[in-house]
């Protein structure tokens, strides 16, 4: 017997029909959420001589000629990414949670900063300094006297390259949960454990370990899935993904059709990748027993130095650098600030903040209902819309107008009648919004999944033993349990809406550029000292949810 069929079980006689109202719910969500998934695949299967070529050429070119390296090299950026994230996030997660040492208490919310700065202005800032026409490598010529091809120097413009500083820029997504997850641990079950002749090693890789492996593994997810769906990062670089080829083939070879299908491949992986982590995830539940958190150990001298360089590390190379290469490529470049600055800041905060408030309480009564019961409906909407993530935003674009069209004529007689515009049609916030919504989804499912698997199913049997209602439950036992895991959430969607360049560059209102839009808009036609300023304001801004965020609904029991 499961802990949710027990739950589902004990709450009948008095919930049953909240219970099925929040499944109902998070059904009808979680489909709106997959249409413009349904969207593709349709585009996909529904070849005409129009769209793919007289023949399906195209397509069959691909598959006998390119995707092989698409797949491979797409693999390979994966497992560079998911290596990345894991040191980085975990190492510095424990690190924090687990220990005392100089900086700490800065360094605890400044290890969030990387996640203010888009992996493709990362890939810029640091492509401009280490090429061969960089700052760094003209520096080491003429200190040396050697030529371009007469000294070593790695690749910039290689997988390897590209997947350090996705990883740079991912971390984050690891490290809060990861976080959030060690200070939850309870300390009787590590003090047990040693009590019976465990060493510590092993004790935190049997106790400590097991209990914050959903968070880590929500979170290495959510890294993988923008590594599948990321397209500026392997462009700066060069790198041949399987992203790469879907733009390939939708815009330089204008075959739709073989780039749905291509994304289609993608999806499949995805939801397979998906399967098999939830399936291994259901064999093996842990949850936090002792809400009292395990106090932190003072470290002194050489541990404590070395906890602090490996906890500053990946702020210098995630963000400090980053940040100040921009400054100085716009400084450099004599540009002046812009009018349209103001301007640029409103709208991406616009679109940002609505997607927040439309994904977070969508992604909450999922979550919480996939608790409640686990109907086999509700686990395959679930499953399909979380599969979002890693569709393409240019090709999720595509779906979603696909979807306006229909909308938009569906609707025509009312919005004519009344004299209102198409509410979807071309560029339209509201199409912004629900496309963060499709995307980001999972990032707010996974984040708050990962903080309500901490919390016993005991919990919930007594509360409604007491006659406590579903909701009553939420709010007054799960709440307060799980305000950190919600927290991270809303700052995780927050900063990927504010980051978002593919779905929004395609589906924007007229004249409503975001900094992310104009950003590679200026990348793009080579005027790179105009590119930084922008570049630069989209990690200012960010880092103001960031470290708000990181230190409110992060903040630790002291």
């Amino acid at each position: 017997m499961t802990p949710n069929s027990t739950l589902q079980r004990s709450a009948a006689p008095t919930g049953v029909s909240s219970t099925q109202l929040l499944e109902a719910g998070s059904v009808l969500g979680s489909l709106v959420v997959v249409l413009p998934i349904v969207a593709v695949v349709w585009l996909a299967f529904s070849a005409s001589g129009a769209d793919s070529g007289a023949d399906g050429g195209v397509l069959g070119h691909l598959f006998g000629t390119v995707l092989p390296r698409y797949t491979l090299t797409t693999a390979q950026l994966a497992a560079m990414v998911l290596a990345v994230v894991l040191w980085i996030g975990v190492s510095t997660g424990w690190l924090i949670a687990a220990y005392d040492f100089p900086g700490r208490q800065a360094l605890s919310w400044m290890l969030v900063l990387p996640l203010s700065t888009p992996a493709f202005v990362m890939a810029y800032a640091y492509t401009d300094f280490l090429a061969s026409y960089g700052a760094l490598q003209r520096g080491f010529r003429a200190l040396t006297g050697l030529q371009v091809g007469e000294y070593w120097f790695p690749d910039i413009h290689s997988w390897p390259a590209a997947g350090l500083f996705l990883g740079l820029a991912l971390y984050p997504y690891v490290y809060l949960l990861a976080r959030a997850a060690f200070a939850d641990r309870s300390p009787s079950l590590a003090d047990a454990a040693r009590s019976l002749g465990m060493s510590g090693r092993r004790a935190w890789w049997r106790i400590t370990w097991p209990v914050a492996r959903p968070a880590v593994v929500a979170g290495c997810a959510l890294a993988l899935m923008e590594t599948f769906a990321d397209f500026g990062t392997v462009a700066y670089f060069s790198v041949d993904s399987f992203t790469a080829g879907i733009y390939r083939a939708w815009q330089a070879m204008g075959d739709r059709v073989g780039a749905a299908r291509l994304a289609t491949m993608l999806l499949v992986l995805v939801v397979a990748l998906l399967l098999v982590e939830r399936g291994q995830r259901g064999r093996m539940q842990f949850h936090v027993r002792n809400p009292r958190p395990a106090p932190r150990v003072r470290l002194q001298g050489g541990a404590a130095l070395r906890a602090t360089l490996v906890c500053t590390l990946p702020i210098v190379f995630g963000f400090v650098l980053p940040a100040t290469l921009l400054v100085v490529e716009w400084i450099d470049g004599g540009a002046l600030l812009d009018a349209r600055l103001l301007q640029w800041i409103r709208n991406t905060a616009i679109l940002a903040g609505g997607g927040v408030l439309v994904v977070l309480p969508g992604a909450l009564v999922a979550t919480y209902a996939a608790r409640l019961g686990a109907a086999p409906m509700l686990r395959g909407a679930l499953v399909l819309a979380n599969t979002g993530y890693a569709l393409p935003g240019v090709v999720l674009g595509v779906g979603l107008l696909i979807l306006s069209g229909w909308a938009d004529r569906v609707l025509a007689p009312v919005t004519s009648a009344f004299g209102v515009p198409a509410l979807f049609a071309g560029g339209s916030a509201v199409a912004c919004i629900y496309a963060y919504a499709v995307r980001f989804f999972s990032v707010a499912y996974q984040g708050i999944e990962s903080g309500l698997a901490r919390i016993g199913p005991s919990m919930d049997q007594t509360a409604r033993s007491l006659g406590r209602r579903p909701l009553q439950v939420l709010r007054e036992i799960h709440w307060p349990l799980m305000r950190r895991s919600v927290g991270a959430a809303a700052l995780l969607v927050f900063i990927d809406c504010l980051k978002e360049l593919p779905a929004t560059l395609v589906l924007r209102p007229f004249d409503f550029d975001t900094l992310a839009v104009v950003t590679y808009q200026f990348a793009s036609d080579e005027r790179l000292a105009e590119a930084a300023l922008p570049a630069l304001m989209i990690v200012i801004v960010g880092v103001v949810p960031v470290v708000w965020l990181s230190r409110v609904a992060l903040s630790e029991k002291r």
